[in-house]
C-alpha cells in the first residue's frame, strides 16, 4: 500500500465528505442535543460498511471497525455551543457559507470538522489493509458542557473498552498536539443579610464581601505556576449571580464562578488555597469555597457525576504516538513542523489526564475561531485531514 492509494481514494471520496460536512454542520446540536446529527452520522457510517454503529447509554454515537486486540477511538465531539445573538452573523449559522474555500458555519472548527476524515479515514483504512490487528472507533460525542465526561463513560460504563491510543479531533491547524493544561472550576458563595435599600445600614450586603476577593483574583494571576510547554497557569472570575429580593434591596447572596487553568506543578488543594487565602478573615464564617459538580443529566436522562477537576497532561515528544503521527503528517504531504499544545482544554483531560491513555490532537481548523461567529474550517484541510486518519494507525509502533 502506498500513500498514493490512500490519496487517490480520498480525492475519489472528496465531493462525499465536504457533502457530508455541510449536513452536518446544518444540523443543530446545541446544549448536548446531538441525538439528529448522531443519526446522520450514523447513517454514514453505516454506509461505509463499519462493524458496529450505535449509540451508548449517555446518547453519543459510536461506530466499530474490526476486533483486534490493539484499540484506538477517533474522539470528535459533535455538540456546539449556542450562537448568541443572531444579528452578530452575517450569513445563516447552520447552512453557513463557503468563501476562498473556507466553510463558515456553526460547528465547522470545534468540532464537527474532524468528523468526516475520521469516518471515512477508517473505512479507507480497513479497505487498504491497515486495521489488520486493530479495533477502531469512532466516537462522536458530547464535550461542551463538560469536558471528559464522555470518554469517562466511554471507558467505565459502555462500551466499558479502555482503548490504547486516542486521537482528538480538536482544531490543531494540521498540527500534531500533545497535550494542554488542566482545569479546575469553583465557586465562592457570599452570604449576606436583607435590607430595604432605603435602610441599607440595616443589612449585610453579600456583593461587598466578594469584591475583595474578585480584585485579588484579578491581580492573581502573575504568580501562577509556569512550565515550558504547557505555558502559564490562568484564573478568571467567569460568572457573578445574585440573590435579592428586588432591585430595591440589599443582597442577601452572591456567588462567582472561577475558572482556574492549571499547569504542570499546581496542585488542586493549591490552588484551592490560593483563592481561599483571598477571602478576609472578617468573612471567613459567611464566604466559602467550593469545588464545582456535574451531575446534569444527558439528552436520555443518563447521569454520571464527575467533579469539575481536569488534570493537567502531555506527553513527550518522542512518545511512540506522537511519532506517529509526525510521520503520518509527513507522508501525506504536510510540512514539518513541530508537536505543540491547545490552550483551550479538550477530552484529553480524562483519556490522558485521568487515566493515562496516551492521546495526541490532530485536526483542521484554528481554535481562535472556536465558539466565535468567525467558526470556520478550511475545506482543503478537513479533506485532507482524511488521509492522516487513514494512515497513522499502521504507524504505531
Amino acid at each position: 500500500m502506498s500513500i498514493q492509494e490512500i490519496q487517490k481514494r480520498v480525492q475519489a471520496s472528496r465531493e462525499d465528505i465536504i457533502e457530508f460536512m455541510r449536513e452536518i454542520v446544518a444540523i443543530p446540536s446545541m446544549d448536548s442535543q446531538l441525538k439528529d446529527v448522531g443519526e446522520r452520522i450514523a447513517a454514514e457510517m453505516n454506509k461505509l460498511g463499519f462493524d458496529e454503529v450505535r449509540f451508548d447509554k449517555m446518547g453519543n454515537i459510536m461506530g466499530r471497525i474490526g476486533n483486534g486486540k490493539r484499540v484506538i477511538v477517533y474522539d470528535s465531539h459533535i455538540d456546539t455551543v449556542g450562537i448568541g445573538d443572531p444579528h452578530e452573523w452575517e450569513w445563516d449559522p447552520f447552512k453557513g457559507k463557503i468563501e476562498d474555500g473556507i466553510l463558515y458555519a456553526r460547528g465547522a472548527c470545534d468540532e464537527k470538522g474532524s468528523t468526516p476524515g475520521m469516518v471515512y479515514g477508517l473505512a479507507m483504512a480497513r479497505d487498504l489493509g491497515l486495521l489488520e490487528g486493530w479495533t477502531a472507533y469512532y466516537f462522536g460525542n458530547m464535550e461542551e458542557w463538560c469536558d471528559g465526561i464522555a470518554p469517562n463513560t466511554f471507558v467505565e460504563v459502555d462500551p466499558k473498552v479502555k482503548p490504547d491510543f486516542v486521537v482528538i479531533g480538536e482544531p490543531t491547524k494540521m498540527l500534531v498536539y500533545r497535550g494542554h493544561k488542566g482545569r479546575l472550576e469553583m465557586k465562592v458563595t457570599a452570604k449576606g443579610k436583607s435590607a430595604h435599600a432605603a435602610s441599607n445600614h440595616l443589612g449585610d450586603n453579600a456583593i461587598y464581601k466578594l469584591l475583595p476577593v474578585i480584585a485579588g483574583i484579578r491581580d492573581l494571576e502573575p504568580k501562577l505556576g509556569d512550565h515550558e510547554f504547557l505555558g502559564h497557569g490562568k484564573i478568571t472570575v467567569s460568572d457573578l449571580h445574585v440573590k435579592t429580593p428586588s432591585i430595591n434591596a440589599v443582597p442577601d447572596e452572591a456567588v462567582i464562578f472561577i475558572d482556574r487553568r492549571m499547569t504542570f506543578g499546581e496542585t488542586k488543594e493549591v490552588v484551592k488555597k490560593q483563592v481561599e487565602d483571598l477571602i478576609p478573615a472578617e468573612f471567613k464564617d459567611s464566604v466559602k469555597l467550593e469545588e464545582l459538580f456535574y451531575d446534569e443529566p444527558s439528552y436520555t436522562g443518563f447521569v454520571f457525576p464527575v467533579d469539575k477537576y481536569f488534570p493537567a497532561w502531555a506527553l513527550e515528544a518522542e512518545h511512540p504516538l506522537v511519532k506517529a503521527g509526525q510521520e503520518a503528517r509527513t507522508q501525506i504531504g504536510l510540512p514539518e513542523a513541530a508537536s505543540s499544545k491547545w490552550n483551550f482544554s479538550t477530552n484529553g483531560i480524562y483519556w490522558a489526564g485521568k487515566a493515562g491513555i496516551p492521546s495526541i490532537g490532530f485536526g483542521p481548523g484554528d481554535e481562535e475561531t472556536a465558539h466565535t461567529v468567525r467558526d470556520s474550517v478550511s475545506l482543503e484541510d478537513m479533506v485532507k485531514a482524511t488521509e492522516f486518519y487513514a494512515i497513522l494507525p499502521s504507524l504505531i509502533k
